[in-house]
């Protein structure tokens, strides 16, 4: 089992940040996974430092996610259970970049224009905001 450690960035437009997977094509909320000593938090601002170019700060929970679309089968073919942990901000700085190899593209998007191409795994915490969802989702 691994956990992922997600952010959920939006713009001054009320827009979020997607990006595009290299592997599969797909639109995903950017982060990655959580490395052994690592908070949930630190694991974030590191994942989006490193595949975004950003530093973000005020993260706020958005959502705990699990269940049956957290069986990720990478193109590999490794197979991983995910716990994801998504947070949630507007205070983002630097320049975004996509030179990570693992990125494609960054976008933002707003509510009603969110791609049908996202990774599967990351569809549930992606489609509660564009529902504007401000709660704390525990699945």
């Amino acid at each position: 089992m691994t956990v992922g450690c997600g952010v959920l960035i939006e713009n001054e437009k009320g827009e979020v940040l997607l990006q595009k997977r290299s592997d599969t094509g797909e639109w995903c909320v950017p982060g990655g996974a959580l490395e052994p000593g690592e908070t949930y938090i630190e694991a974030a601002t590191r994942e989006l430092s490193e595949e975004v170019g950003i530093k973000v700060s005020d993260l706020k929970l958005f959502g705990l996610y699990s269940g049956d679309d957290r069986e990720i089968h990478y193109p590999n073919g490794d197979v991983v259970y995910s716990l994801s942990v998504i947070f949630i901000t507007k205070s983002f700085t630097g320049e975004i970049s996509n030179s990570d190899s693992e990125v494609l593209d960054h976008r933002f998007f707003d509510k009603n224009s969110i791609p049908k191409e996202l990774f599967y795994a990351d569809a549930r915490p992606i489609l509660d905001w564009a529902k504007g969802k401000k709660e704390i989702t525990v699945e």
